[in-house]
């Protein structure tokens, strides 16, 4: 029986070295690109030299490097990052407040701000839903068709629903599959959840943006010619799974 403080070494180990996808060449690596990737970190933490700080801005998974160049950050894309809502709230004179509304974890900010806040952005932000029942008068449907929490109101209001952002929305599948004719297929490429759809309309397929559909993958290995490389950069499912590769570690251990 292997030792609990063992086990954690070999897993350590593991997802240290987490490798490209076999059939994805190293050569194709854009940094600029890359740099947005959140599971990308074990490699940007090795080539700070090259990484994009406007991009590694917005990467939820970079906080710890970003904490420790602030010099650098991109404070407009740092207002939407996720995890940075500690470092913005000791600068809030940084802020982009349009971004900011855009963050589903500065609820609590903004909701203390709602003098500064933006509306269009705060319309797609998925933890505003009780502001923006309360005022939609001040929604901007565009963004509010984009918002996954919002389908309830966009089922009662199809009518003012802006099917271009309508099509990014990963919980609006039933609305779109009733309303193909409406559909923006640009938007849609890049629809985790609407992979069923694309798989059955390949001519309307925009591959740049299924490039960076995390649930692609298994179409973009079968399409290599039709992958756009720098998109590709940026889909966080580039990368072995290691649990596998940790299982038969400890197996051949045991």
């Amino acid at each position: 029986m292997l030792s609990k403080s063992i086990v954690c070494i070999i897993a350590s180990y593991a997802f240290e070295y987490k490798g490209f996808l076999d059939w994805i060449n190293p050569k194709h690596i854009n940094y600029k690109y890359l740099s947005k990737n959140p599971n990308a970190i074990h490699i940007l933490e090795k080539n700070l030299d090259k990484v994009n700080w406007m991009n590694l801005s917005i990467n939820p998974n970079a906080i710890h490097i970003l904490e420790q160049n602030l010099d650098k950050v991109d404070w407009y894309y740092l207002s939407f990052n996720t995890n940075a809502i500690h470092i913005l709230e000791k600068n809030l004179d940084k802020v982009y407040w349009n971004w900011l509304s855009f963050n589903p974890n500065a609820i609590h900010i903004l909701e203390k701000n709602l003098d500064k806040v933006h509306w269009s952005t705060l319309s797609a932000n998925s933890n505003a839903i009780h502001i923006l029942e309360k005022n939609l008068d001040k929604v901007d449907w565009y963004f509010l068709s984009k918002n996954p929490n919002a389908i309830h109101i966009l089922e009662k209001n199809l009518n003012k629903v802006q099917w271009v952002s309508l099509s990014q929305n990963i919980n609006a599948i039933n609305i779109l599959e009733k309303n193909l004719d409406e559909v923006d297929w640009h938007e849609l490429s890049c629809n985790p959840n609407a992979i069923h759809i694309l798989e059955q309309n390949f001519d309307e397929v925009i591959w740049s943006l299924l490039s960076l559909n995390p649930n692609a993958i298994h179409i973009l290995e079968k399409h290599q010619d039709k992958v756009d490389w720098d998109s590709l950069n940026e889909n966080p499912n580039i990368f072995k799974n290691n649990k596998r590769q940790l299982v038969d570690i400890i197996l051949k251990i045991l």
